[in-house]
């Protein structure tokens, strides 16, 4: 059998609802909306044997997949899969001139300048770095099914570099609340299954 990721952005919070930034350096945790997602994936997808469970450090993702945990596979938190610090920008939202800030860097990444960050923050090839790591020791683990619980950016920059992608093409990469992308290792690549796959959600889809 083919190994196969399943990566999950994490469910909803009060910031995402209101429009605020999070980022690493926020620690928010799922609103019942976000606890609802959570649910509605775990009843999805509770018969599939994973043999390991992982988060970030910050406890959205945490809850999000903190169902799967059982007496013989337990989460591992992992401090590469947590989300981009955005520095300045964290806990704020809609201030016209951190609004500018905020979309020239993001500009300047989808131009390839990767070393570009925000004010106190990290920069793409920072999170690039972070996350190819972890990669790299997700690869020499044997497994046929790994879920992995991350955050937006992250996990934009984790579906770039599964794909042989340049991380200029994050913004490409589509994401909702405990939206789902589903990859299977064949023939010395990883082929994408599925893309932000919601429909565990049926017609509770929130988009933020």
């Amino acid at each position: 059998m083919n190994k196969k990721l399943y990566i999950i952005r994490h469910g909803e919070t009060e910031h995402n609802r209101r429009g605020i930034v999070q980022g690493r350096g926020i620690d928010s945790h799922l609103n019942n909306t976000g606890k609802i997602q959570a649910e509605l994936f775990f009843q999805k997808y509770k018969n599939v044997s994973f043999e390991y469970l992982y988060c970030s450090d910050q406890r959205r993702t945490y809850q999000t997949i903190s169902s799967f945990e059982n007496s013989d596979v337990a989460i591992i938190r992992d401090t590469r899969l947590d989300e981009i610090s955005w520095g300045e920008h964290e806990g704020k939202s809609g201030e016209p001139e951190l609004m500018e800030k905020y979309y020239r860097i993001i500009q300047s990444w989808s131009a390839g300048n990767y070393h570009d960050r925000p004010v106190g923050g990290e920069s793409a090839q920072d999170l690039h770095d972070r996350v190819s790591s972890f990669l790299m020791d997700l690869s020499q683990r044997h497994f046929n099914n790994a879920l992995i619980a991350t955050h937006g950016r992250t996990l934009r920059a984790m579906l770039c570099i599964l794909k042989n992608q340049p991380i200029k093409f994050m913004d490409q990469v589509a994401h909702q609340n405990t939206g789902l992308y589903m990859l299977e290792w064949c023939n010395k690549s990883w082929e994408v299954l599925m893309e932000n796959d919601c429909e565990h959600l049926g017609q509770k889809i929130i988009i933020e």
